[in-house]
């Protein structure tokens, strides 16, 4: 055995490394599931993981388990693929309810010729 202060740091070693452990591996589930749910197409369910996502990296890098340009990394690739799963829906939703809406064009109004 070593000296008694060797035996005190080794057993807060293991201590902190189960702690450790257990803060990265919900951060990992979390950010898994925020993937998921935005391939799901469920845009409020996304919304709602991608935001736990974030607080779950942030409170990881807060307690320095995870480097804060690890967790900015991550969090900056979550938010790409959220607002592009965003923007698909609002392009795709947009363009059917313009359709809709707009009024439909007589096919002799593009036929006629300007008079001069």
């Amino acid at each position: 055995m070593g000296t008694r202060s060797a035996v005190k740091a080794h057993r807060q070693s293991l201590e902190r490394r189960l702690r450790n452990r257990a803060v990265k591996s919900a951060t990992k589930t979390a950010i898994k599931k925020a993937n998921d749910a935005i391939l799901s197409g469920d845009l409020d369910a996304a919304r709602d993981a991608v935001q736990e996502a974030l607080v779950a990296l942030d409170k990881a890098a807060q307690k320095g388990i995870l480097h804060h340009n690890n967790s900015a990394r991550h969090k900056s690739r979550l938010q790409i693929k959220y607002n592009a799963a965003v923007a698909v829906r609002q392009v795709s939703g947009d363009a059917t309810e313009a359709e809709e809406k707009a009024p439909k064009k007589r096919a002799s109004a593009s036929k006629r010729t300007s008079k001069k």
